[in-house]
């Protein structure tokens, strides 16, 4: 019998406390369950597959803090070499080996990166990249996709996706029009869009940006031929062509999405996995992009705790792990089950749905689709989600709190944990309103 009772006395506590501290209570959005409803709960400790909350309540996790823990929370390895660094300091602020080391990790690692530069978050990855794109060709425009989310900065907040997406925001208040008036849209799997994109603005795009399999609009995978035209109209029109693999880096194959789908992009935004749950972005590509960059070259950029001991601790340990035998085929197989299991309980439960994964990322659409943009997406039954995502946290198993949001297992997930969930599943959606 699954459990259908969770006390949280305590999270309303905390979270009632919050928001006359924290705006909204939360120190990123998506956070506060605003599109699912009712208050979130306050996280005490995480270990393997699994959350343990400020009441006592225990969940499976699906979201593995958002995709770092993709080799479980609080792996034990990690841990020891985090301990073994905190003794020497935790941050120097200057030159380490231990850069060096998760350096030639990541080169040999994802096929467009010959160097690269580690920052402290996705969102300054993605900020560097694209003022190296507009360095690098001398064209100020640039395509992103809508409901493709690259951090908050000001020239990414067109039709964007995660956050934006979840609390359904209009571009953000207090992002000049000078700022985006240079940043192009298109459906995400649109060729047809990005080549009149290409045409109407001949000789002024810098580049193409998206994430080669969309997870902040809910997970969309390309449509075949998709990445391969985008190759393909970079290089025709002098443009260059960015995968931000903060989310798919690492998770989908060890090389990436580029690896996975044999795409090669020239830059490549990372995050998340490098950093084994420390804060952490970085972007790297072609050799003579990437010496554009500071101080070998003009374009500027810096951080001071960039490449910062314990995060480089922690990411060589995390890929250390991935590289195991048999790594990427685990997470393929109890993602497989999760995700078949959850559309054939929603057909037999009498719900239209749709989805699917790709190694360690999945989702699940109420909508009987296919999925192939944003705009499909938005035609998802939001109202059912919710009501799903309630009924699977009371039963011990937490979700991302957005249609609009991918979700992720790790190699600490057994498929006891896979069964317990799709159990659960079964009986939140057999008591859903279709």
């Amino acid at each position: 019998m699954v459990n259908t009772t969770i006390k949280t006395t305590k999270s309303q506590e905390i979270f009632a406390a919050a928001q006359n501290l924290m705006p909204g209570g939360v120190s990123s959005p998506v956070r506060a369950f605003k599109s699912v409803g009712g208050q979130p709960i306050v996280f005490d400790h995480v270990k393997g597959a699994y959350i343990w909350d400020v009441d006592g309540n225990q969940y499976i996790d699906y979201v593995g803090t958002w995709g770092p823990a993709i080799c479980g929370h609080a792996h034990p390895e990690v841990i020891t070499a985090l301990h073994e660094a905190l003794e020497k300091g935790t941050s120097f602020g200057a030159p380490c080996l231990l850069e060096n080391v998760l350096a030639e990790m990541v080169i040999d690692a994802v096929p467009s990166i010959e160097m690269v530069r580690f920052v402290n978050s996705g969102t300054e990855a993605c900020m560097a990249v694209l003022r190296l794109i507009r360095a690098f060709t001398g064209r100020d425009k640039v395509i992103k996709f809508e409901g493709c989310y690259h951090g908050h900065a000001d020239m990414f907040l067109v039709k964007a996706g995660s956050g934006v997406a979840t609390l359904g925001l209009p571009d953000s208040p207090g992002v000049p029009k000078s700022v985006t008036s240079n940043t192009l849209t298109a459906p995400f799997n649109d060729l047809e869009a990005v080549k009149a994109l290409f045409e109407e603005n001949r000789d002024q795009i810098a580049g193409v940006i998206l994430e080669p399999v969309v997870g902040n609009a809910g997970f969309i995978p390309p449509d075949a031929g998709f990445l391969e035209g985008l190759r393909e109209l970079t290089h025709e029109h002098g443009a260059l062509l960015v995968f931000d693999e903060v989310m798919t880096g690492f998770r989908i194959a060890y090389g990436g999405a580029q690896e996975k789908f044999g795409v090669t992009p020239d830059l490549t935004t990372l995050g998340k996995i490098i950093g084994g749950g420390l804060p952490v972005g970085a972007y790297g590509g072609r050799r003579d992009i990437m010496s554009m960059v500071a101080p070998a070259g003009p374009m500027y950029q810096a951080g001071t705790l960039s490449g910062n001991p314990l995060a480089m601790t922690a990411g060589i340990k995390t890929l250390e792990l991935l590289q195991k035998s048999g790594t990427y085929e685990y997470l393929d197989q109890v993602t497989k089950k999760l995700a078949d299991g959850l559309l054939q309980i929603a057909q037999q439960t009498g719900h239209a749905a749709c989805g699917g994964q790709i190694s360690a990322m999945f989702g699940l659409f109420f909508a009987s689709g296919p999925i192939h943009n944003y705009e499909d997406a938005k035609k998802s039954d939001l109202g059912k989600f919710a009501r799903f995502h309630r009924g699977m946290l009371e039963r011990g198993i937490y979700l991302a709190p957005s249609q609009f949001e991918a979700g992720f297992t790790s190699l600490a997930h057994t498929e006891e944990d896979i069964e317990q969930t799709l159990e659960a599943a079964r009986d939140v959606m057999s008591n859903l309103v279709v």
